[in-house]
């Protein structure tokens, strides 16, 4: 998977530039048949946007304790199953080709141009159809969610 990143900085003027425009290189797979693409991540809020280190270089799980992770998945057809829910809520963005998304009892297809908020559930992604399905991902640190007075615990 290729995916181009541009990121933006200040020049030692004050001026904008861009300080990375590449082909990104922290391209890592957690298991077979998604291929990830880590773009960018930051760390407390608000963000500090100072600083030259590139953050990609610090995602080190599926999400970040106190931050956020910006990054780009290709599900193949046939990926394996990974059922789990994260301590975070996710902004997905569906780029190209479809997926189906299972929760404990029920599924639901997402297409090229759907979006997704997903608070804390535990879920799976299952590509069954004939072409990948590539969906852009923010996560954003959050509170764990508690059912009954008892938070349900992020795994997988």
């Amino acid at each position: 998977m290729k995916v181009r990143r541009v990121v933006t900085a200040h020049d030692r003027d004050g001026k904008a530039v861009v300080a990375i425009d590449e082909v990104s290189k922290d391209v890592v797979s957690f298991r077979p048949g998604a291929t990830i693409a880590n773009i960018w991540s930051s760390e407390g809020f608000p963000v500090d946007n100072m600083g030259e280190k590139d953050t990609a270089k610090e995602i080190t799980g599926t999400t970040r304790d106190g931050g956020t992770v910006f990054r780009v998945i290709e599900f193949a057809p046939g990926v394996a199953p990974r059922n789990h829910r994260t301590n975070s809520i996710d902004y997905a963005v569906v780029l190209t080709g479809q997926i189906d998304m299972e929760l404990d009892d029920q599924m639901v297809t997402l297409r090229a141009g759907d979006v997704l908020v997903q608070r804390g559930t535990i879920h799976n992604w299952v590509n069954r159809y004939d072409a990948p399905c590539v969906i852009a991902f923010v996560l954003i640190d959050a509170h764990p969610v508690k059912h009954g007075g008892k938070p349900l615990p992020a795994h997988g």
